[in-house]
């Protein structure tokens, strides 16, 4: 046992100074605990950890001692004086005291917390949480200069998931003593990442609670990260796209005959072409074969004079995708009218200037466009101008060619804004059309829209029976579409068909050139009108046939002869091509089974023309006429090539956009034709291609390829 007195000695017994060493170790000692107790400190969410203003003088304090680079206490307090007075003038700057009458500092209600029961919390998607503690805590009052000075340098750290704000609000505030969020001000708004991080001083100061609110400083809980599209709501698109099967395969003993309506629109390819460059493979349904292999312009053989508005080339070639089929090519030309020999075109440009017509791709490239086509006009043709939104109204009366610059203006400006009030421009284009009408001349109101007509007549069939009304006075309607998300494929299809015009899609300022320019002859200029089709087949020779496209432009047998159907019209110099895949009779590529019973039995025995592969049919009408005139050509092993390469590069470049166009409709016929494959024919075919729509084909196989594979 220790005696009282030794303890009693030891009491009065004065403690040693320490010497240099134990001052050394008990000051690592404490700096050790100082580092762990910052490591394991709380950020605020969304947060870097640590570096508050109040983190950074201490860091800097704990810098200075630990490099010892202070050697006396003046240096001391001349380096600790600067660092205090900034921590204090920046807090005083962020919560300044309030001042009375007398020149007092008075507590105001605002500085008072007040007790709630706490508030369950809801994270928004697009909005950060916002909440105001009940005690004031030194952990955000330098919030603001933290992220002034450190929001380009600091990591970014990731968001917390929802499911951790009811432990993280925990954390920072006192359960009985919450006030009230304040609301969360636009420069809040976040969609990932760390809340605020790059929110300017003054939005953050903005956001504090008004005067008479419960003040405090905020805590931002950032949910976690949504899908971009559930952040981003994606526009409504309401483009109407005609959907239609794809053409069978025909028995020649059951059904011989086929029957169409020629199609010279352009839409589909200029539509697929913008879907492509934008990212992805196009709706299957967008891609009419017919019109994408009549977008280029081919060098067929044209008729010697104006007196037979157009000859036919056939040409039997083996089908580059099933060695046992072969290929029916039938190509037409349009007699091509010199410009000296043009008639006088009277033009109506009816404009869509409707609210939606208010992006760049609409109608700031709608009067770019139509700038080009005043440019190719004759002095002495007339051009009339009339808009439509929430009414129709004539912007230009008809006007000559040769005062450009008034035209020009009137075009200038058009500005957009209201509803589509589509049926009512119509008729007050026909209106102006016939008060200019030319004899022997063009007469041809020009439809420049984006989609669908929302007032007055909006239904398909009616705005059909208006046209074709409207038709049989010599005007015809061209119909050109612009934009995307509210685009009316169909509608214009219906009444580009009925209106004896044509239907083009402009995507680009170099397509509206294309269209308005390089083939305004055709475009404008037509030759003939409800030009018709039939082809009859030989079950002798063919099986069974194919029709590649022209689904859209399918008619009765009985249509052909009957001059009241309308049909489709050729321009000036215009070519247009069909395609049939047929199998030769014997040849094992057959789809359908023969009939067990009745089946029709053909040999050469009393058999006309049994050496024959088909007969084909055109029916056409001259543009002031009622009655048609017909136009035959027996098709026979004359007409046929040993090898696909020895047919011409033109056929051969049409057959790989036919074999493209069925590739993106995922048909079956070329479900094993790769696409390398079509871009090795469509290369070698490429032939003359001084505008470069070749070169751009190939691009746009190339694009498909990488999005949609090599299958």
């Amino acid at each position: 046992m220790v005696d009282d007195n030794e303890l009693e000695r030891l009491r009065d017994i004065a403690v040693p100074a320490p010497d240099g060493e134990a001052k050394a170790r008990a000051f690592a000692a404490a700096m050790r605990a100082f580092d762990m107790d910052e490591k394991f400190s709380t950020a605020p969410q969304g947060s870097a950890a640590g570096l508050r203003l109040t983190e950074r003088a201490r860091k800097l304090w704990r810098e200075i001692m630990q490099r010892k680079l202070i050697a006396t206490p003046a240096i001391t307090a001349l380096v600790a004086l600067p660092i205090a007075g900034y921590a204090a003038f920046e807090m005083l700057k962020e919560q300044p005291p309030v001042i009375g009458g007398n020149g007092k500092v008075t507590e105001t209600v605002s500085d008072k917390p007040v007790a709630r029961k706490p508030a369950l919390v809801q994270p928004s998607i697009n909005k950060p949480l916002t909440v105001a503690p009940a005690k004031e805590k030194k952990t955000d009052a330098d919030s603001e200069d933290r992220l002034k000075d450190e929001a380009e340098v600091a990591p970014v750290s990731p968001p917390k998931p929802a499911t951790e704000v009811d432990s993280l609000v925990k954390q920072e505030m006192a359960p009985d003593a919450l006030p009230a969020p304040a609301p969360a001000e636009s420069s809040q708004l976040a969609s990932g990442g760390r809340a605020n991080a790059q929110a300017p001083a003054a939005a953050m100061r903005s956001a504090q609670a008004p005067a008479g609110a419960v003040a405090g400083p905020k805590l931002m809980v950032q949910p976690a990260p949504m899908p971009a599209d559930q952040m981003q709501p994606q526009e409504e698109n309401r483009d109407r796209i005609e959907t239609f099967k794809t053409n069978p395969v025909h028995g020649t003993a059951q059904d011989p005959v086929s029957t169409f309506s020629i199609d010279v629109d352009t839409a589909s390819y200029s539509f697929v072409r913008r879907s492509l460059k934008e990212g992805t493979l196009p709706d299957p349904d967008t891609v009419r074969v017919e019109e994408m292999v009549n977008y280029f312009p081919y060098d067929w053989k044209g008729p010697d004079s104006a007196a037979t508005p157009f000859n036919s080339t056939v040409t039997v070639m083996p089908t580059p995708w099933n060695g046992r089929t072969k290929l029916m090519h039938v190509a037409i030309k349009g007699f091509d009218v010199k410009p000296a020999e043009q008639p006088k075109a009277n033009l109506v440009f009816l404009i869509d200037v409707s609210g939606s017509m208010d992006e760049p791709d609409k109608l700031p490239l709608l009067k770019s466009a139509f700038r080009l086509l005043v440019s190719k006009l004759k002095a002495d043709d007339t051009v009339s101008i009339v808009t439509y939104a929430g009414n129709a109204g004539t912007v230009l009366m008809p006007t000559k060619a040769a005062e450009k610059q008034k035209i020009l203006s009137a075009i200038d400006n058009l500005e957009p804004g209201g509803s589509t009030a589509g049926e009512a421009g119509i008729k007050e284009a026909y209106k102006l059309a016939q008060q200019s009408f030319v004899k022997d001349g063009i007469n041809r109101v020009m439809l420049a829209t984006d989609g669908d007509f929302n007032v007055g007549q909006t239904d398909d069939d009616d705005l059909k029976q208006l046209i074709e009304k409207e038709r049989k006075t010599g005007v015809f309607l061209s119909v050109f579409g612009f934009g995307r998300g509210n685009l009316n494929d169909q509608m214009m299809q219906t009444i580009a068909q009925n209106g004896n015009g044509t239907a083009a899609y402009i995507d680009t300022l170099a397509e509206a050139e294309k269209v308005l320019v390089e083939d305004a002859s055709s475009t404008l200029f037509t030759i003939a009108k409800d030009v018709k089709i039939q082809v009859e087949f030989n079950p002798a020779k063919v099986s069974e046939y194919r029709l590649v496209g022209y689904e859209t432009r399918a008619l009765k047998r009985e249509d052909f002869n009957n001059d009241r159907v309308d049909a489709g019209e050729i321009g000036s110099g215009h070519s247009v091509t069909a395609i049939y895949e047929i199998t030769p009779k014997g040849s094992g590529a057959e789809q359908v089974d023969p009939l067990r019973y009745g089946q029709a039995k053909v040999d050469n025995g009393g058999v006309a023309n049994a050496d024959e592969y088909a007969f084909v049919k055109i029916r056409y009408k001259l543009p002031n006429e009622d009655v048609s005139k017909l136009i035959t050509t027996p098709v026979t092993a004359v007409n046929e090539v040993p090898s696909f390469d020895e047919a011409g590069s033109d056929q051969r470049f049409s057959v790989a956009v036919a074999a493209f166009g069925q590739k993106l409709r995922d048909e079956d016929q070329t479900a094993n034709f790769d696409y390398d494959r079509i871009l090795e024919i469509a290369n070698a075919a490429r032939g003359a291609d001084p505008f470069g729509y070749r070169a751009e084909f190939l691009s746009l196989v190339r694009l498909a390829s990488s999005l949609g594979g090599t299958k």
